[in-house]
């Protein structure tokens, strides 16, 4: 029969363990007034702290959930532990050997299978596997420590060891230090052999996986030799009563702080990216481990970052190749996006993982890679966007039909719509209300303005429900320039001249307008020698339609809208105007290309597009100069 702790001892464990030290040991604490703490809840689901922490009452509570206690109960609930166990863990954090009473001095004895013996074991593994580093037979383990950039210092700051060979030398080991076989079966550290109990790990690099309070519960091994006869690169601890993969997180004991502080953190695929990440100065990374990053790490990571509505934390995700980070980022639409806003992505260049990036560009560039993160749903749209010719319209269009639907997706209407706004400018698109309208109408929410219908392969950009020519509105202010500009060649080609001949059609953007000018170079230009009705005749002969023939008849014989002559200087003022305008076009797109380019991977192509976008600006002032004197 177990014996009972003593009342003093367990006295001294609540007095010396200060209870916001214990809590903040797995949740992030922030003053809330009146000398108390709070933090959110781990015990319950929540957005908004209601956990309070009282240093000078010793307790805890919850005014969302009920939960609250001392120390020894706060354990207990996050660790499943009863009560013997809550306190005898609380004891070894402050180094107090315990007391029982009516148990006899063997009573630690009878609690073997349970959390603390279990954790024991692994303790004593890990020293064990530490110790094995150094020998003779490890020396691969360290050259693959070492050509990663690795030094004895970070091997022991981050636990590493050896697992050597033969088939039962740590199992031994742990029986002669007093381990009852059964316990090693629980920990997961030995199973069942041939001829006996053996170890689970053989000539393996290994690591200890602690929990958030710091404790060793289980180990990855990498394999090193290529006669081992397990082919899996990893090998993890199967799931024990302290071992639950899908809630421990890699380097979390190590980074719990920093993530509090900062309110980041990174999470990475492997053990050594951890590492990489740890010695290049960014302290908050962490690696899942045996399993996928799932929800049950979120919330643990939620509750260190206290990344409530008014404070919100980042998780940054790192890939060594853009096929896996857009296969990860498309997923957040799928789910309830509950994360997904303080989600980011971050993608190594050339295929690296952390660690290779480590080792081939340095330290810098593995903070530099964290710094440029990008939030998940940015990454998701662009990485599909990369995918199209967003210099064409064709381009453009088949673009947007591919990634309408996907931003239609985001639950979050603000977002939607930014989201939207920024589809436009990603693809090039210039009419950026009617791609927000097309991503409304996909979410089926209520749409206020009427606009344009969303382009189509079939209809084009003009996608109207009416006949295939529309006459463009004489009084439309926008286009006023380019009717002025199209009635001088037909009136006063003369004063056109050689200029007019060589706008592109790009120069008008009604496609009646593009229609007219085409049958006036077809029929010649300014500099074909003809002139009123001649000209207007063999234009007309040219016409796409009757729309295109009658609008040629029209703009022959409507007066321009000079105060007074249309001289020289008015039809040169019209001509900057829509040169202007089509220079202002040329700058939107070089910006949406520059919004594409990362200044740090492609920096030459980035400045010269730059440099590009700078003379355009100088001549566009200069043009609205020129035209500025047409409208007086």
């Amino acid at each position: 029969m177990a014996g009972r702790i003593r009342d003093s001892d367990i006295a001294q464990v609540r007095e010396r363990n200060r209870i916001d030290d214990v809590v903040g040991e797995y949740v992030a604490l922030r003053r809330a007034g009146g000398g108390a703490l709070k933090g959110l809840c781990p015990f319950h689901e929540e957005k908004t702290p209601s956990m309070n922490v009282r240093p000078t009452h010793g307790t805890f509570h919850c005014f969302g959930c009920g939960e609250g206690g001392d120390a020894i109960k706060f354990i207990m609930q996050i660790e499943h532990l009863p009560f013997v166990e809550a306190v005898e863990r609380l004891a070894d954090r402050i180094g107090l050997q315990l007391t029982y009473e009516g148990g006899g001095r063997d009573v630690r004895r009878e609690n073997r299978g349970t959390r603390l013996r279990l954790v024991e074991v692994h303790k004593a593994a890990q020293a064990f596997y530490a110790e094995q580093l150094a020998t003779p037979e490890a020396e691969t383990a360290r050259t693959f420590l070492k050509e990663r950039g690795f030094d004895q210092a970070a091997a022991a700051r981050f636990g590493c060891g050896f697992a050597p060979g033969g088939w039962d030398k740590l199992t031994k080991h742990l029986l002669n230090h007093g381990f009852e076989l059964d316990e090693l079966y629980k920990a997961q550290i030995s199973k069942e052999g041939r001829g006996g109990p053996i170890d689970r790990f053989h000539r393996r690099l290994v690591w200890p996986i602690k929990d958030r309070g710091g404790d060793v519960v289980g180990f990855g091994a990498r394999r090193l030799f290529d006669d081992d006869p397990i082919q899996a690169k990893y090998l993890n601890t199967s799931e024990s009563p302290i071992y639950k993969k899908s809630q421990v997180l890699f380097g979390l004991d190590l980074a719990k702080r920093e993530i509090a502080k900062r309110h980041q953190v990174v999470v990475v695929e492997g053990y050594t990216d951890v590492m990489a990440m740890h010695e290049a100065g960014v302290p908050t990374a962490v690696a899942s481990s045996g399993t996928a990053f799932g929800e049950e790490h979120m919330r643990v990571l939620r509750q260190l970052m206290m990344d409530d509505d008014a404070f919100r934390g980042e998780v940054i995700f790192t890939f060594d190749g853009d096929e896996a980070g857009k296969k990860a980022a498309l997923k957040a639409f799928e789910g309830d996006q509950t994360f997904a806003g303080q989600t980011y992505i971050a993608i190594a260049p050339e295929g690296m993982d952390p660690c290779e990036l480590r080792l081939n560009k340095g330290d810098t560039a593995v903070r530099d890679l964290v710094s440029r993160r990008i939030p998940l749903f940015e990454f998701a749209i662009r990485s599909l966007l990369a995918e199209y010719d967003l210099d064409s319209v064709d381009g453009q269009v088949a673009a947007l039909q591919r990634t309408v639907p996907l931003v239609a997706q985001i639950k979050d209407r603000a977002k939607r719509d930014g989201y939207a706004t920024k589809l436009a400018w990603w693809t090039g698109w210039q009419d950026e209300a009617m791609v927000v309208r097309r991503v409304r109408e996909s979410a089926g929410a209520p749409v206020k303005a009427a606009g344009r219908k969303p382009p189509s392969r079939e209809s084009g950009v003009e996608n109207g429900s009416g006949p295939a020519f529309a006459r463009p509105d004489p009084r439309d202010p926008e286009r006023t320039a380019q009717r002025e500009v199209l009635k001088a060649a037909l009136q006063e080609p003369a004063l056109a001249g050689p200029q007019y001949d060589t706008l592109p059609d790009d120069a008008f953007t009604h496609p009646a307008y593009v229609a007219v000018h085409r049958a006036v170079l077809a029929a010649g230009g300014t500099t074909a020698g003809l002139s009123g009705s001649a000209l207007l005749e063999a234009a007309v002969q040219h016409a796409e339609n009757a729309g295109v023939a009658s609008l040629l008849s029209e703009l022959a014989v409507e007066p321009p809208q000079s105060v007074g002559e249309a001289d020289a200087r008015y039809v040169q003022s019209m001509f900057s105007a829509v040169q202007e305008n089509l220079v202002g076009r040329q700058i939107g797109e070089l910006k949406s290309k520059l919004q594409r380019l990362s200044p740090v991977d492609s920096p030459d192509e980035y400045r010269d597009l730059f440099g590009d976008l700078v003379a355009l600006e100088e001549y566009r002032k200069a043009l609205k100069g020129q035209a500025a004197g047409g409208f007086e």
